[in-house]
């Protein structure tokens, strides 16, 4: 559910979204899309969203992909791990779909968020 409120919301304002079913899915995913920026959900099968974070940061033609982490983990430690990673933007569930779509536009733009 919360994944189709993304590419709604994302859709609507003018956006190309791709999914991924999981965390591995992602990381094929990326190699055909090269997208500007990704939003994760740290709890995915497969592989989860840290994991994939540390494969696009460690990967130089990934390393540059601006990344959201979108989870229900809000807790300073995880906000705090996110960092380490490299995350772009942490955003935790709910979320206000303005914000991210704002984050989402912010980042692909190359601006701050």
């Amino acid at each position: 559910m919360i994944r189709q409120l993304v590419v709604v919301n994302l859709e609507l304002e003018g956006f190309e979204v791709h999914t991924a079913v999981d965390g591995v899915d992602a990381l094929q995913m990326v190699r055909e899309v090269a997208p500007h920026v990704i939003t994760l959900d740290i709890m995915m099968p497969r592989m989860d969203g840290w994991d994939v974070a540390a494969a696009l940061r460690e990967d130089p033609a990934t390393a540059g992909i601006k990344l959201i982490m979108l989870t229900a983990r809000a807790q300073e430690a995880d906000v705090r791990r996110g960092s380490r990673l490299g995350v772009d933007y942490y955003l935790t569930k709910p979320f206000d779909p303005d914000e991210l779509i704002t984050v989402v536009q912010k980042l692909a733009e190359g601006q701050p968020v």
